[in-house]
């Protein structure tokens, strides 16, 4: 996958917006764009666009410390990017923006259950433990769910944009 410099400089922004964006939405918790720009990234760029999502998790790293709680991220956003690749192409007009809307949520809802192989590997926790963590973090991933669906919305709009520019850019 060699990048040109149009897309280096493409993909640092996007990742770069992608950091921007959690940082002015962290007032309000599990409420953020995050999987709505990994899921459009993902339907225009497809495996390209995990340059920008892996700026941003680097920049997330950097700016807010490499610690313990970082490492899930090097493999949960890869995931809603599998999931997003794995939906079908040639899906019908109509349904898809349900589609990407119900995909963003289910990360938002499994977000826990995702971020618990960690509990498991850095800290021993044995399946009750892992099962109590899921439960104690139910709450906040139900706002990350239903925040996801609802920013979801915009997923449609921001392939549209981006979609427009890269046909523009290849004239």
């Amino acid at each position: 996958m060699k990048l040109s410099t149009r897309e280096m400089t493409l993909f640092a922004l996007l990742g770069a917006l992608m950091y921007v964006s959690k940082v002015i939405m962290e007032m309000l918790p599990n409420i953020h764009l995050l999987g709505v720009f990994v899921v459009a990234f993902t339907l225009v760029y497809r495996k390209k666009a995990l340059y920008p999502i892996y700026i941003y998790v680097f920049l997330n790293g950097f700016f807010s410390g490499f610690s313990v709680w970082w490492i899930p991220y090097l493999y949960i956003w890869t995931i809603l990017w599998g999931m997003v690749m794995l939906l079908p192409k040639n899906m019908p007009k109509k349904v898809r923006p349900i589609v990407y809307m119900l995909v963003c949520s289910a990360h938002g809802f499994l977000f826990g259950t995702l971020y618990a192989p960690i509990q498991i590997v850095l800290f021993g926790f044995n399946l009750k433990a892992v099962a109590a963590w899921i439960i104690a973090g139910l709450p906040w991933d139900c706002i990350h769910g239903i925040s996801n669906f609802f920013c979801g919305m915009l997923i449609v709009p921001i392939v549209s944009v981006l979609s427009r520019a890269e046909h523009y850019v290849e004239r």
